[in-house]
């Protein structure tokens, strides 16, 4: 069985499991007989809640639920959790739980897909009719000046020309860079390196920043500039919410069999930007990828959404995680031109 199937008697402890569950549970049936199934999950409160309600009703309860990382398994899971009532022996409690993590991922990334093309188009028609009257107001501004004879009056003409200036600025920005991607060989390592270097000119002698490489990943074929302004966008971000201390960490690693949309790559460079910092509002996570969306005052929330553009750009994505004391931002990146359909 793909499921996990443990046992538990009324204090909650482990009667019995089968080989699924010694997997997802990390723990083989010998050593975890008699053990508390709660204290194997770091005590989950909702695991803690299904289990007393079916104990204390009867009934038959399911949620999906997520595992904290432990020595076994270094990566937070989610798993589909079913609970039942039930009298064998000494088992009062049958607990099915199946690793729906990978699932759970592939639905995420394919919101994330969706939240990046309505942003995208939302923000460029937007950006297009405001861009098309500013050239009219700037020629209009430029002709008065030149019929104006007191300097006086002039002084209102410049400020017309350099706030359509800085407007028009602005909607360039939200349209995003523009032209092709110049894609040549270059060692990832090298341009997050670089970032390191641009980030180190302001003071940030607080910040502790750890490197974490995997150094048999190899040259990918990237847009050196694109790829520099998307890391710098996701370090400006950590470096902002770690407010001057706290740990930087960059890691890469190379990813078999990893899917992105629908399409499967046989492998991925992992390229994760993490912070400890206080993590991103649970309120905002669902559309911190759209346009002008920031938990920062100064922030003109586009830096994420062209991240994630320039990334796109590359066939990737980028994914986050987020809790307080932990935020990551993993850029999904293909290492490989050849790709097959998830599907097959």
């Amino acid at each position: 069985m793909s499921s996990g199937v443990i046992l538990l008697d009324q204090h909650l402890l482990i009667v019995a499991l089968n080989p699924a569950a010694e997997n997802i549970l990390g723990i083989s049936e010998r050593r975890a007989r008699g053990e508390s199934l709660l204290q194997l999950v770091d005590d989950e409160p909702e695991m803690r809640d299904i289990l007393m309600r079916v104990m204390e009703s009867g009934d038959h309860y399911a949620n999906e639920l997520n595992l904290a990382p432990t020595e076994v398994h270094g990566e937070e899971r989610v798993i589909d959790c079913r609970v039942s009532p039930i009298v064998a022996e000494d088992a009062h409690l049958l607990v099915e739980i199946t690793d729906v993590t990978r699932r759970s991922q592939i639905s995420r990334e394919n919101a994330l897909l969706i939240q990046h093309g309505a942003g995208r188009q939302m923000i460029r028609q937007l950006a297009h009719e405001i861009k098309n009257p500013l050239g009219g107001i700037r020629g209009a501004a430029q002709l008065l000046a030149r019929q104006l004879h007191d300097p006086g009056l002039g002084e209102y003409t410049d400020v017309v020309i350099s706030e359509t200036d800085r407007l028009a600025a602005l909607v360039d920005t939200l349209l995003g860079p523009g032209g092709p991607a110049n894609k040549q060989p270059v060692n990832v390592h090298e341009l997050l390196e670089y970032v390191v270097r641009l980030i180190e000119v302001d003071d940030q002698r607080q910040v502790n920043i750890h490197r974490d490489y995997d150094p048999g990943l190899p040259e990918i074929s990237l847009d050196r500039d694109q790829m520099v302004q998307a890391f710098l966008n996701i370090v400006q971000n950590a470096i902002a919410a770690l407010e001057g201390q706290g740990t930087l960490t960059l890691r890469s690693r190379a990813v078999s069999n990893f899917t992105i949309g629908d399409t499967r790559h046989r492998v991925i460079a992992s390229i994760e930007i993490e912070d400890d910092g206080p993590g991103i509002p649970t309120d905002m996570q669902d559309s911190i990828f759209y346009p002008l969306v920031t938990t920062r005052p100064e922030g003109t929330g586009l830096g994420l959404p062209a991240a994630q553009e320039l990334i796109s750009r590359h066939g990737g994505l980028i994914e986050f995680e987020s809790r307080p004391g932990r935020t990551v931002f993993l850029m999904r990146i293909p290492l490989l031109q050849q790709v097959e359909d998830a599907n097959e």
